[in-house]
C-alpha cells in the first residue's frame, strides 16, 4: 500500500467516494493526515469504482490505463513525501493546511477541475435542480474564456469583470441573474480554498473587488379580480382549464410550489387536510383544505382508482423513486404551464405575467398586511421570520401609501 508516515504526517492515495460525476467516476485524490485532521488532495484523474484496488489503494490491472496511472500517483506520493521530510525536518511544527500547500505548489489547481466535484457534490446531495442550473451556468463561463482549463491565480477581478460585461449586455441577462453567476463561481472558489488550499492571492472577491450585492426585484402578483377572471374563466382549452386548476390550487394553499403539487398524492388529503413534505427543505407541511381547492380537486381525485394515485396526471407513468428524472420533468411541465398560462391571460385580458410562480405572489400581494407576519411565516414554511419579513415586503404598502397621502393631501 502506497502510504509512509514521518512522525506525524501520513499519505495515502484514496478514491473520493463521495464526488460522483454524471459518468459514474469519482475522483482519485493523496488524502494527507496530521494531528487527526486530513486534507484531500486532488489528482485530476477519475475512474470507476470496479477499477479501484481499496487494498493496495491503486488502480486496477481491469483499466485500460493503469500502469500510466499508477506511476503518475506513486510520482506523486513520492514527491509528497519528500516535501513532508523536507518541511518536518526544519523541526517546525507544521499545520495540514500548510504542508498541503507546500505540496501541490503553485498553481497546480484548475478551477474547472474543482467545479466537476462540486457538480458531482450536487448529485449526491440529490439536488438535482441547482446541478441543472450550475451545471449550465459553467458552461456558459467556459463559452466566454473561449477554453476548458482555467487556474485560480489567472482568475482575478478584470476576468470577472469581463464576464460580467459579457453576461450583461451581449447574453441579455438581467442584473439578479448575473448574481448568481458570480456567487456560482466565488462558492467553487471558497470551496476550492478549503478543500484544496489554492493558491488565493489573487482572490477576486471582497472590499474594493468583486462584491455580491443583490439587486432589488419586482415581485408582482395578481389582485382579487384578476384571480376572480381566473376562477369563472370560460372558453379555455381542456388542457389550458387544467393548467388554471393547478394555478388555483397553489394559490389556495398560500404558493406551494409547482413540483409538490405536481407529486401530490391522493393519500396526502385526510379528514379535510393536506399533509405533505416540501421538495425544497423536506418540510412536512399540514394545512386545511379550503372549500375553493375542494371543488378543484375533486374531479381529479374522485376518478382516481387507488390512494397512492398522483392528483394531477402530469407524471403519471414516472417512477417516483427516480429523483433526478422527476425534476427534469417538472421542468418540462413547468415550461409548457406556463406558456398555457400566458395565452391564459390574454385571452382574460390579464396584463401582469402569468407563470405558476406569480401564484406565491399573488397570496403575498393579497395578504398584504391584514395577516400577522407570524402567521404568514407558518403559511409561507418559511425557516426564519426574517425571509418571511423581507418577501412580504414587497406588498406591504397600507404605511406607506397612507404616509404619502398625509404629506400631499393638504387642501
Amino acid at each position: 500500500m502506497p502510504i509512509a508516515q514521518f512522525i506525524m504526517a501520513t499519505i495515502k492515495i484514496v478514491l473520493r467516494k463521495n464526488y460522483r460525476k454524471k459518468d459514474g467516476t469519482f475522483p482519485i485524490a493523496l488524502r494527507l493526515t496530521q494531528y487527526r485532521k486530513s486534507k484531500f488532495l486532488f489528482t485530476g484523474e477519475y475512474i470507476l469504482e470496479k477499477d479501484w484496488d481499496e487494498t493496495k489503494g491503486l488502480v486496477k490491472r481491469s483499466h485500460p490505463n493503469s500502469m500510466r496511472l499508477n506511476n503518475m500517483l506513486l510520482k506523486k506520493v513520492s514527491e509528497a513525501h519528500d516535501i513532508v521530510l523536507e518541511m518536518e525536518a526544519s523541526e517546525e511544527k507544521q499545520s495540514v493546511s500548510t504542508l498541503a500547500k507546500k505540496i501541490l505548489g503553485e498553481d497546480k489547481f484548475d478551477f474547472f477541475k474543482v467545479s466537476e466535484i462540486f457538480l458531482a457534490n450536487l448529485v449526491n446531495r440529490k439536488k438535482f435542480d441547482q446541478h441543472y442550473n450550475q451545471e449550465k451556468r459553467l458552461d456558459i463561463f467556459k463559452n466566454f474564456l473561449g477554453r476548458k482549463e482555467l487556474s485560480f491565480i489567472d482568475m482575478d477581478v478584470k476576468l470577472l469583470r469581463g464576464f460580467e460585461t459579457f453576461l450583461l449586455y451581449e447574453r441579455k441577462v438581467k442584473p439578479r441573474t448575473v448574481i448568481n453567476y458570480l456567487m456560482l463561481i466565488r462558492t467553487i472558489y471558497n470551496f476550492a480554498r478549503k478543500e484544496y488550499q489554492v493558491d488565493d492571492r489573487n482572490y477576486p472577491y471582497g472590499k474594493g473587488k468583486i462584491q455580491i450585492k443583490f439587486p432589488e426585484t419586482e415581485k408582482i402578483g395578481l389582485n382579487v379580480d384578476e384571480i376572480q377572471l381566473l376562477e369563472m374563466a370560460n372558453g379555455l382549452t381542456q388542457a389550458q382549464q387544467h393548467t388554471v386548476n393547478i394555478w388555483l390550487t397553489s394559490f389556495y394553499f398560500a404558493g406551494i410550489r409547482v413540483g409538490d403539487i405536481l407529486k401530490l398524492k391522493c393519500s396526502d388529503f385526510k379528514d379535510d387536510r393536506l399533509y405533505y413534505r416540501m421538495g425544497k427543505n423536506k418540510k412536512l407541511v399540514s394545512l386545511a383544505v379550503p372549500d375553493k381547492a375542494k371543488r378543484i380537486l375533486h374531479p381529479y381525485i374522485s376518478i382516481k382508482n387507488h390512494k397512492n394515485d398522483l392528483v394531477f396526471p402530469y407524471l403519471k407513468g414516472i417512477n417516483m423513486g427516480d429523483e433526478k428524472l422527476i425534476a427534469t420533468r417538472v421542468k418540462t411541465i413547468t415550461r409548457n404551464l406556463n406558456r398555457r398560462l400566458e395565452i391564459v391571460a390574454e385571452k382574460l385580458g390579464i396584463e401582469k405575467k402569468l407563470s405558476m410562480h406569480i401564484a406565491r405572489h399573488s397570496f403575498g400581494n393579497i395578504s398584504g398586511d391584514k395577516i400577522p407576519i407570524q402567521m404568514l411565516q407558518k403559511l409561507y414554511r418559511h425557516s426564519s421570520i426574517t425571509t418571511t419579513v423581507n418577501y412580504q415586503s414587497n406588498f406591504m404598502h397600507k404605511e406607506t401609501d397612507d404616509a404619502l397621502e398625509k404629506v400631499i393631501n393638504f387642501d
